[in-house]
């Protein structure tokens, strides 16, 4: 089970948390939670870093942010057992996850879940702090944007776990953000292929990380809400014989920077991002100019290393990303040719275009987002 930011936001929705996983310990279950930091507390820990230096260390900012979840998972504890039941907290470190040497996006290289095994045959509830691990130099190390779901999952792999609970403040994922499309519908299930492309196309229920994980594990996954008893998303492998819709949702991402580069290889080009941890998302390439996008948040590391490179680049910032994904585009023809129709019909223009076979990905000026979702959710009737 894991619960995000929102879910453990204050004093009492610590307790709510201590009193569901109680249940689920009453009702025969082993249970480990992994619990993010309260609330805002890891963006306050960052503002605080850069009111202290404009360039923090690395190894001491992780040091810094990966209290926040340590102290969820210690309140959590403390409230397990006003309760009648016993839990232990546990850091990333003292829970087994080993990770690389790379600070603040460091990735999950090894599970030894000893210390869990051994606190779940004393029948305690096992709380583990999320977003962090221990690298192969004993250094602190925290995972990056998304990092608690990755530790769950991973966990979850791990341990054999029947599911990992994904606990949030959404009931589901949904066929778009409800906050713009309001008859925006609520799915029951998803394939990882599903998720994993949403994940990576602006959906932020799961990070995509994660659903890797979950991929490669078959770890099955079940995103609810923590405030209600509604169903949720279960999120599993493809069952070839079922029927699959031909769109499962509309994505979209309000900004991220596309780059124009000139005069690389490719090879050099990406070798050289993925060294700087540059995580690059869509790729075009029909001549000796290479374009590529990548997180807004990623854009200080990826000019650093295209100065390095000597090369001539430019970047815009001024768009955003609206994708539609669904399984049964494989054996669908014309999703693209109604997609391009309704943007042209909204006056809405799409410089990028990018495909895999079961999403088709827009570029659009950031401010014609919100009208792309909207317009690409009516058109396919998904609400």
């Amino acid at each position: 089970m894991k619960f995000g930011g929102t879910s453990v936001a204050d004093p009492e929705k610590l307790k709510s948390v201590a009193r569901r996983l109680v249940e689920a310990h009453e009702s025969g279950a082993r249970v480990v939670a992994v619990l993010s930091a309260m609330g805002r507390t890891t963006d306050e820990l960052l503002d605080l870093a850069r009111q202290v230096s404009q360039t923090p260390d690395a190894r001491e900012l992780d040091m810094l942010v990966s209290v926040g979840e340590r102290i969820s998972c210690a309140l959590c504890a403390m409230a397990i057992h006003d309760l009648g039941h016993e839990a232990i907290s546990l850091t990333g470190s003292q829970a087994g996850i080993v990770t690389d040497t790379v600070h603040g996006k460091a990735k999950i290289v090894d599970v030894r879940a000893r210390r869990i095994h051994e606190a779940l045959d004393r029948n305690e509830i096992v709380l583990v702090a999320g977003f962090q691990g221990v690298s192969s130099e004993h250094e602190v190390t925290t995972l990056g944007r998304g990092g608690s779901d990755t530790t769950a999952v991973a966990l979850a792999a791990a341990l054999g776990a029947e599911v990992c609970e994904i606990y949030t403040d959404v009931p589901g994922v949904f066929t778009a953000d409800p906050r713009l499309v309001a008859d925006a519908r609520r799915l029951d299930v998803l394939f990882f292929e599903e998720m994993l492309e949403m994940a990576s196309s602006g959906a932020r229920v799961m990070a995509t990380r994660s659903i890797e994980v979950a991929r490669s594990h078959n770890v099955r996954l079940h995103v609810r809400s923590t405030f209600s008893d509604v169903p949720g998303t279960w999120i599993r492998e493809e069952e070839p014989m079922l029927e699959k819709a031909l769109i499962s949702g509309v994505v979209h991402q309000r900004e991220e920077t596309v780059y124009r580069v000139a005069g690389v290889s490719a090879a050099t080009l990406f070798a050289a991002l993925a060294e700087a941890s540059v995580n690059v998302d869509t790729i075009v390439q029909t001549g000796p100019e290479i374009v590529f996008s990548a997180p807004v948040e990623d854009r200080a590391d990826a000019a650093r290393t295209l100065d390095a490179l000597g090369l001539d680049w430019t970047a815009r910032d001024d768009l955003g990303k609206v994708s539609l994904v669904g399984a049964g585009m494989k054996s669908h023809p014309g999703v693209a040719a109604k997609t391009f129709a309704t943007l042209e019909a909204a006056g809405i223009g799409t410089p990028i275009v990018s495909t895999s076979p079961i999403k088709i990905a827009c570029h659009v000026a950031s401010a014609d987002v919100d009208r792309a979702v909207q317009a690409l959710h009516r058109a396919f009737e998904l609400g």
